[in-house]
């Protein structure tokens, strides 16, 4: 499927989980479809409830890490949000930075800005802003934020090497980021794999964990760390359906699955 075509299924996917509540999107496959209604969807979500600036009107369940707990953000930062959705993350980090700061959405899907400028609108704040645009291709300039963050985002995006080349264009010298993402490790049976996908579709375009970091890296990015790792725990009885118990144990003892990472850079 060529990348116009996968930025359009987002797009769609996405529209519709911004007219949709945190459980609604919980209880259909990220959002997806509604393909499985007895499962959890819990299974990347972290926690923001208890977190200074939190929004629950902002939280549609869509996260799969802290972003802003490992991101280092001082007063007076400007921050940068890839794939801002209803502006979750963004109340966050305006809490951390401080009505000195400043604080920048971006998300290309008309109905996410729409819900986030009427959250915006609640608060009163004025040092948040939501624009649209690509993260492939931003409509930012050059050296211009102190922290850009993003939550279970970027593995959505078709073109990783143009994301993190714009990540870094958009930094000033000396900033870093802090993302949370989806990555893989191992090599998933085919079958697990698109199981895994319908039953929880930000599975999508995830990449391998090695092959993520090596294009952080060959962006020139500095002193990588991985702040938080977890495995995304799929219940055995949905696994079970597509492999065997064998097969299951063996993916276990060799620590194959899809995982949770939470990692920094600098520029």
């Amino acid at each position: 499927m060529k990348a116009e075509d996968l930025k359009l299924i987002v797009k769609d996917k996405y529209g519709v989980i911004a007219n949709q509540n945190k459980l609604q999107n919980q209880s259909s496959c990220c959002g997806g479809t509604s393909c499985c209604d007895d499962m959890d969807y819990t299974i990347f979500n972290d926690d923001y409830s208890k977190l200074d600036g939190y929004n629950p009107d902002a939280d549609l369940g869509l996260g799969c890490g802290l972003p802003t707990q490992y991101a280092g953000i001082n007063k007076g930062d400007h921050v940068l949000d890839l794939g801002s959705g209803a502006g979750n993350d963004c109340f966050v980090a305006r809490a951390l930075a401080g009505e000195e700061g400043r604080i920048t959405g971006i998300d290309f899907t008309e109905a996410m800005l729409e819900k986030a400028n009427k959250n915006l609108e609640k608060t009163g704040y004025r040092n948040i802003e939501f624009v649209q645009g690509d993260i492939e291709e931003m409509p930012l300039p050059d050296n211009t934020f102190d922290v850009v963050i993003s939550n279970c985002v970027l593995n959505l995006v078709p073109d990783k090497q143009k994301a993190f080349s714009e990540i870094y264009r958009v930094l000033k010298p000396g900033g870093h980021f802090c993302i949370s993402d989806v990555v893989l490790v191992g090599e998933l049976p085919e079958k697990l794999k698109q199981a895994a996908e319908m039953y929880a579709g930000c599975v999508s375009g995830a990449v391998q964990k090695n092959k993520y970091l090596k294009i952080i890296e060959s962006k020139g990015f500095l002193s990588l760390e991985i702040k938080k790792e977890k495995i995304i725990e799929i219940p055995d009885n949905i696994i079970l359906n597509y492999i065997d118990s064998d097969e299951l144990q063996t993916l276990k003892q060799e620590n194959v699955g899809i995982f949770s990472i939470t990692v920094n850079g600098f520029k």
